[in-house]
């Protein structure tokens, strides 16, 4: 049990190691390529898990072989427009001036089902209000309202506000993060003093550029019932 246990964890780590250094991605994001190789991943390395008479290297070298691959073709990617074609395909457009390309749907295998689903997962219920869209290599849609659908901007109603990061996280259920901005944290700490609590008492708290502050504190544990 104890050889099992410890290859589970060597084998999490690497898996871990492995798909961070593929890059930060949803599943739903993973081009073609990276999905393969993510599934072929979790595929080899239960194999050493489940039968201890396999080595750990028979999981570790394909494994790490695997990652090395998606590396080196991920650079080349990067400096050939072909070959990216080639590997994670080019987005097609669905919808153009406001008309569906029927064509272009029936090759992608696209019912209306599909579209409809799509369009609401962006908030968007009437496919009237589409100017464009367009399926990405990913097979997300992205769409583009008309402009009557869109949603008004400060620049539509004339409103000038400076531009300004948003708040950002200082304690998290009683840990204090420092960041780059050590002003953020100061100003944080003074209002606590100010209002009398300690970071231990305090279960999240954010701070924007201007010493706007929100503070949630931590609830007070409940009795067990004996």
């Amino acid at each position: 049990m104890l050889i099992v246990f410890l290859r589970g964890v060597i084998l999490y780590v690497l898996v871990i190691f492995s798909i961070r250094l593929m890059g930060k991605r949803q599943l739903g994001e993973l081009q073609p390529s990276e999905l393969v190789i993510t599934i072929l991943i979790s595929n080899i390395a239960t194999l050493p898990i489940e039968d201890i008479n396999i080595p750990m290297t028979t999981g570790v070298i394909p494994i790490l072989t695997l990652v090395c691959l998606d590396v080196l073709v991920s650079a080349m990617a990067l400096r050939s427009r072909k070959l990216r074609r080639l590997i994670s395909g080019s987005p097609k457009i669905i919808i153009s001036n406001g008309e569906i390309d029927q064509f272009q749907l029936k090759k992608l295998r696209y019912t209306v089902d599909d579209l409809m689903e799509s369009l609401r997962s962006q908030g968007v219920f009437d496919i009237s209000e589409v100017q464009f869209a367009v399926v990405e290599t990913t097979g997300k849609i992205s769409v583009y309202q008309k402009p009557d659908s869109r949603p008004a901007t400060q620049k539509d109603l004339k409103l000038h506000n400076k531009p300004q990061d948003p708040p950002r996280v200082v304690i998290d259920d009683g840990d204090i993060i420092s960041g780059k901005d050590g002003s953020v944290v100061s100003k944080a700490e003074a209002i606590l003093r100010g209002k009398e609590l300690s970071p231990q008492e305090v279960f999240l708290m954010t701070c924007d550029d201007s010493g706007n502050v929100t503070i949630v504190k931590k609830e007070a544990q409940k009795p067990s019932k004996g």
